[in-house]
This record gives structure tokens, C-alpha cells and sequence, in this order.
């Protein structure tokens, strides 16, 4: 029988402690050569601006006018036949740019492979679903999360918000909480503008931080008992780190692994 662990105070065993902690960056080493992963880098060729190997998979840095060159490379001669993975990150307020990956699999000698690039705001990318078939949906997240448009897709159009959605929630100038489109849109949609004075805008979880809201659990550092009266200050708590925040998945070995290998 599998052994039952207790799963008391489970609140108060959060994994992770600081909303604000920014984890290290993750180790990077050079591409052995010989490898499996040079001969990928070979096959690239130019067209591979940086690469190195992360946490068990070679990472690949590309010009954004490449992708669709660089997937097709790494299909058809790489053996890496599955995108299982494909989104961006908002760093526009930090570099004025988007950062775009992909996952690649590769089943035969599971291996992985991230490819990268960047690209300015309002920039399009080429769209990888002559490939790989899965993109279709992820193109269109990337769409309409982001607002970046892809090249060619054959049916690019929101996927999670509604058609006539105003703003792209995955933007990190986007209101944790909506903006006042948002806050209406369900009101005007079903009942009409009109009604707005009756009915109210609609409710939506804040998820802001208040580190003086004492019923909340964000108090991170300065945990008190619920409700408790915090007008003459609190005590700071000190902050314990997860140390397993990195985990090697290629670590443990497997019959199956060890066969692809």
C-alpha cells in the first residue's frame, strides 16, 4: 500500500513564501562536443545566434525571421517531430520587446530542445502550423493573450476571451483585476448599457497585495492572526527559501530513458 502522509496545517506549509523573490538563474553549460545536441547546433548552423545547455536541454537563440526555417531544420533532420510547447513573455517595459519559445521534442533520443527569439511591439511572427499541427491553438493564445500576430495562420482569432475583447490579459500593463471594459463587459453584453446604474459592474478578484490587510494570506513577512489589530506595527517574520526550486528531471533514470538513449 502507498504510505499516507498527514496532510495537517496544510496552509501553513506554502512552498513558495515571497511573491517578490526573483529565483536564480539557472546554470548554463557549453555544448559538449560530439554530442547530440552539437549535431543539432551543426545543423543550424548560422542561423543558431547562442546556444547552451540548461537543465538537461540545449537552448537555442534565433533571429525572429528564421523560426520557421529553424523548426523545419529541426523536424526533418533533427528528429525533433513534436512543438509541445509554444507562449511568450512580456518585456516590454523592461527591453521594448516580446520573447518568444518553442519546445521541442525529440521522442527517438528524448532530448529536448528551447528555441528563442525576440521581437519589437507590434511585430509579427511566422506561424510554424505547416509543421506542427499543435500550434494551431498556441498561436492563437499567443494572439490573443498577447496580441501578437502570427504570419499565415490559417484561422487567427481569440481562443480564451471573447471575440469583441478589448486589451490582451497576459500583458503586464494589463489590470490585475481588468480594466473598466472588463468590469462592464458582462453587464453590457447581456442587459445593455443602460442598465449599468441598476446592476453594478461585475465582481472580479482583485488579487492585488496589501501587506496591511490583516485577513488576507499575502502577508508574507509579516504573518499576525486573523484580524488582529496591526496599528502600532508588527513583528517581522524571517523568510525560509525552497531549495528544490531547480530539479534535474534527466537525474532519475528509467528503463524506457535508458532504452531511448
Amino acid at each position: 500500500m502507498r504510505k499516507y502522509t498527514p496532510k495537517d496545517n496544510v496552509q501553513k506549509k506554502s512552498y513558495y513564501t515571497d511573491r517578490y523573490w526573483v529565483a536564480p538563474r539557472v546554470p548554463q553549460t557549453e555544448v559538449e562536443v560530439g554530442s547530440h545536441f552539437a549535431d543539432v547546433v551543426k545543423a543550424l548552423g548560422r542561423k543558431a545566434k547562442e546556444s547552451y545547455v540548461s537543465v538537461g536541454q540545449l537552448v537555442i537563440h534565433i533571429k525572429s525571421t528564421d523560426n520557421f526555417d529553424v523548426m523545419k531544420t529541426l523536424k526533418e533532420e533533427c528528429g525533433y517531430t513534436q512543438c509541445s510547447e509554444q507562449s511568450a513573455v512580456d518585456y516590454l517595459a523592461q527591453d521594448g520587446e516580446f520573447e518568444l519559445f518553442w519546445q521541442m521534442l525529440n521522442i527517438t533520443e528524448a532530448k529536448r530542445v528551447r528555441v528563442v527569439t525576440r521581437i519589437k511591439e507590434k511585430e509579427a511572427i511566422e506561424s510554424i502550423e505547416p509543421l506542427f499541427k499543435s500550434a494551431n491553438f498556441a498561436e492563437r493564445e499567443i494572439f490573443d493573450m498577447f496580441g501578437i500576430k502570427v504570419n499565415n495562420h490559417p484561422f487567427l482569432k481569440r481562443i480564451l476571451m471573447p471575440d469583441d475583447w478589448e486589451g490582451h490579459p497576459l500583458l503586464k500593463t494589463y489590470p490585475l483585476q481588468g480594466d473598466e471594459f472588463a468590469s462592464w463587459y458582462e453587464v453590457d453584453k447581456i442587459f445593455g448599457k443602460e442598465y449599468r446604474d441598476v446592476i453594478g459592474p461585475e465582481n472580479r478578484d482583485p488579487a492585488r497585495i496589501d501587506r496591511y490587510d490583516t485577513k488576507r494570506f499575502s502577508r508574507v513577512g509579516y504573518e499576525v492572526p486573523f484580524g488582529a489589530d496591526i496599528s502600532e506595527g508588527e513583528k517581522e517574520q524571517p523568510i525560509e527559501y525552497s531549495e528544490t526550486i531547480l530539479v534535474d528531471y534527466n537525474k532519475n533514470s528509467s528503463k524506457q530513458l535508458d532504452e531511448r538513449r
